[in-house]
């Protein structure tokens, strides 16, 4: 069988979707750019994981092995750390794994998944794949959730709305008023938490109360655990039981699993270097906002989402992509979107006190370029 006849195969609407943009890896950035980058773009930890986690990875005795697959002992550490029971808990290869576990249990292919854009571009990345229909539901202008339009999105084909919150890349939170009345709509509803350890909030309490809800979670953040792929979901025991059942038998891997064990048992360390990480993001705030060609938008995550005005001022322009490129010249790599809902927007990590001093510098060098 030829080729042509391979890719005729292929499931519908697979062979000509667009993928998830990732973003590139510091060792091929530097060298291409031939010198030391300061990563601003992936919402990374630059203080990485604890010394615990690191000492623990270095002594592993048994990479050997096969992971639990009930993950056991994780699950009993996210217990204590969360105060949900450990059957309430399952871990995954990341948290993105769980929002394909959700697609995959509660979806059929047609059926519709609220998105709430801009927004991750994980959802609907999975939902393609998996087979369901994307349905939009812009937010509003200051990029809260627009409950009302959801509401009237709503259809009999509706399974499940993702929320993230804080929302990548707008930085904001949902309000539990708001989860509260996409759970009354009858859909499942997963809340991506993925910064919730720098936010100041969480819609956990409600899981107890309303089985559709589930919350999810990650290492990636606050922990510094990005490249070994450890996230988790609180929800409904039964619906623990489900995703279990379901997911690979040994989805998260061995060193994944002891470096977070080991995070959980130091996470003092961590949480300081969260703090350091939201003061830095306030610092970053009132500098960025002292730039009058930037509006800033406030975050309860480790990154702010900036718009680069129109700004003719002594017949100079600039624009989003040409600031991310000026930076880029200088080594300083930040996020940049090309959706109209982000039209001439940047997204910037918070990195470390120097990290914000070479930001700086450089957006003022680009800027008297331009």
């Amino acid at each position: 069988m030829d080729i042509d006849r391979v890719e005729k195969l292929i499931r519908p609407g697979l062979a000509t979707m667009h993928g998830y943009d990732p973003i590139e890896p510091i060792d091929v950035l530097e060298r291409e750019l031939g010198k030391r980058i300061v990563k601003l773009d992936g919402n990374e930890n630059p203080y990485m994981s604890s010394p615990r986690a690191r000492d623990v990875l270095a002594h592993f005795p048994y990479y050997h092995i096969y992971p639990d697959p009930l993950q056991r002992n994780l699950r009993e550490a996210l217990s204590v750390y969360t105060g949900f029971p450990p059957d309430c808990i399952v871990a995954a290869n990341g948290s993105d794994e769980i929002i394909d576990l959700v697609l995959r249990l509660f979806v059929r292919e047609g059926q519709e998944v609220l998105n709430f854009p801009p927004t991750f571009g994980m959802y609907p990345f999975l939902v393609t794949v998996c087979g369901g229909m994307l349905v939009n539901v812009p937010r509003k202008s200051d990029f809260s959730l627009d409950v009302a339009a959801a509401r009237a999105a709503v259809t009999p084909k509706s399974r499940v709305a993702f929320v993230a919150s804080p929302n990548n890349p707008t930085g904001g939170a949902a309000s539990e008023d708001e989860v509260r009345a996409l759970l009354a709509m009858g859909l499942i509803v997963a809340v991506d938490e993925a910064y919730f350890e720098f936010s100041s909030g969480t819609v956990a309490g409600l899981v107890p109360q309303n089985p559709s809800l589930i919350v999810l979670r990650t290492f990636s953040k606050w922990a510094g655990l990005a490249g070994l792929r450890v996230g988790y979901c609180l929800c409904h025991e039964r619906l623990a039981g489900h995703f279990l059942t379901i997911k690979q038998p040994y989805n998260v891997n061995v060193a994944g699993e002891a470096a977070a064990i080991a995070s959980l048992k130091d996470v003092d360390y961590l949480k300081a270097n969260v703090g350091k990480l939201r003061k830095e993001r306030e610092r970053l705030f009132a500098a960025l906002s002292a730039i009058p060609w930037l509006d800033v938008y406030p975050s309860q995550a480790n990154f702010l989402l900036c718009r680069v005005k129109e700004n003719r001022a002594g017949g100079r322009v600039a624009t989003a992509k040409t600031v991310r490129d000026g930076l880029r010249r200088r080594g300083i790599l930040v996020r940049f979107y090309e959706s109209a809902a982000l039209r001439d927007c940047l997204r910037i990590s918070v990195g470390l006190p120097e990290d914000t001093d070479a930001l700086l510098a450089g957006m003022e060098e680009v800027w008297n370029e331009a």
